[in-house]
């Protein structure tokens, strides 16, 4: 009998995991589909602090769709408490998971350092960070990359095959097979599915066979607004920004999003709709990030990047000439000098850490300032609290005013809408069984009655259930 184990992103967008048991030759093998961060607030932090040992020390090996920390986030914690087997990835995943994770450990340590100071005079117990870069540097060294479209063999007479999903780069579909009643049984994993409308990325691949098949739900609510009316929009807010004297922070993925806002503000440049002279990505791991974008642009969509090279004349330098990488603290505390005129680009996406978080310190309270949402805020983040209206929000611990304008620009999402999902899932032959995961309950919802308006039936799993593949 084999089987999977949904032990994450249930009811929930973020700290996906999922456990896939499978017997060979009187042996259990127990692999691990993925390893993400929870998001959003103590409950998130709860979860995650959570011991890993029992399941780290049980598993042959773990897969990952892809590098955004709610996928493999947790990955240095497990083999912190004891993994010590293959993570099987994408060369392009591989490569950003030496950024990210290391990137992660090092936040996490900041943050800590910064929340313990408050918790020193409150008297309160002191916090540890879920790992460490010995931890990080550990978990790559375990990774295995491999190519789009080529099987792998796993344990137990098992196989792994990466497919495009087209959400950022190297994110993969993940189709593994396994033995079960004499015959193999294929599980297909979306991953997160990307939006055909995002730039740099292909349209994801669409398998046309499994016999079980988890799909995201992220936004399984609704489709995304046209891409032409999202720009024109960030267009205006732009130009309002300016005309009224204030800031403009964009707190953006460092993966993904913060390429694809590049790509549109140098769009608007060379068309000359771009005010604002100076525009800050302070972030180092998204400079680090933007900068394996540049060497891999193989990977990515020529159609897109012609547009920009002939713009630019072919010259890499002039995309956006008033850019400014601010790779220092010191470089970053220097913008808060800073009280117009000003695109300021940083993480954490759902402003859950990171540098944004400085910048709201300096920005928020003034009603010149325009906040842009471009990405999915999880529910409890401070991002989902600017997003529904909070007047007033905690931030380094202090409590301030929200008095800037927030805009949610839902255009921009790297993640496929309802119609594409559904389009995704009917391409599949001879009706395989959908469970709808990495969504919130709403969205899940209303995505199963949607599928079930196509003729595809899916369940929504509970956390720990386990079904039979």
């Amino acid at each position: 009998m084999a089987s999977l184990t949904f032990l994450g992103a249930v009811g929930e967008v973020t700290g996906s995991r999922y456990l896939i048991e499978y017997h060979d030759s009187g042996r259990e093998h127990r692999w691990l589909l993925e390893c993400g961060l929870h998001q959003g607030g103590a409950d998130a932090e709860r979860a995650n602090a959570e011991p890993l040992d029992r399941l780290a020390r049980s598993l042959d090996g773990v897969v990952l769709s892809h590098g955004h920390l709610d996928h493999a986030g947790l990955l240095p914690k497990l083999v912190r408490d004891g993994f010590n087997g293959p993570i099987h990835c994408t060369q392009d995943t591989a490569e950003l998971l030496d950024i990210m994770l290391r990137d992660a450990a090092f936040v996490m340590a900041k943050d800590i350092e910064w929340d313990n100071k408050w918790r020193r005079k409150a008297g309160k117990p002191l916090l540890e960070p879920l790992y460490d870069l010995d931890d990080v540097e550990r978990t790559l060294a375990m990774c295995m990359p491999h190519g789009y479209g080529r099987a792998v063999s796993l344990d137990g007479d098992a196989s792994l095959v990466f497919r495009d999903a087209g959400h950022i780069l190297g994110s993969a579909i993940v189709e593994v097979g396994v033995p079960a009643g004499g015959r193999q049984r294929r599980l297909v994993f979306s991953g997160d599915l990307g939006n055909p409308d995002s730039v740099l990325m292909h349209s994801p691949d669409k398998p046309r066979d499994a016999d079980v098949v988890l799909m995201e739900s992220t936004y399984g609510d609704r489709d995304h607004r046209p891409l032409e009316e999202t720009l024109e929009e960030f267009a205006e807010v732009l130009e309002q920004a300016h005309a009224a004297g204030g800031n403009v922070l964009i707190p953006a993925f460092a993966v993904g999003r913060t390429q694809e806002i590049l790509y549109h503000l140098s769009v608007l440049y060379h068309q000359g709709r771009l005010k604002q002279q100076r525009i800050f990505l302070d972030s180092p791991m998204a400079i680090r990030v933007t900068e394996l974008y540049a060497r891999k642009k193989a990977a990515l969509n020529r159609d897109d990047l012609k547009v920009l090279n002939v713009a630019a004349q072919g010259d890499p330098s002039q995309y956006l000439p008033g850019l400014r990488l601010t790779r220092t603290v010191e470089e970053s505390m220097a913008i808060n000098r800073i009280h117009g005129g000003a695109i300021i680009i940083a993480g954490a996406g759902m402003c859950t850490g990171g540098r944004i978080l400085h910048h709201f310190r300096y920005n928020l309270a003034k009603p010149s300032t325009r906040v842009v949402i471009v990405g999915f805020q999880a529910a409890g983040t401070l991002g989902r609290a600017l997003v529904d209206g909070a007047e007033r929000v905690k931030v380094l611990g202090e409590e301030l005013p929200v008095k800037a304008m927030i805009h949610t620009l839902g255009g921009f999402s790297a993640h496929a809408g309802q119609t594409d999902m559904i389009g995704w899932a009917g391409a599949f032959r001879n009706a395989p069984r959908f469970y709808l995961v990495h969504g919130e309950p709403q969205a899940q919802q209303r995505l199963q009655a949607a599928l079930a308006e196509s003729g595809i039936q899916a369940g929504i799993p509970l956390y720990g259930e386990r079904i039979a593949l």
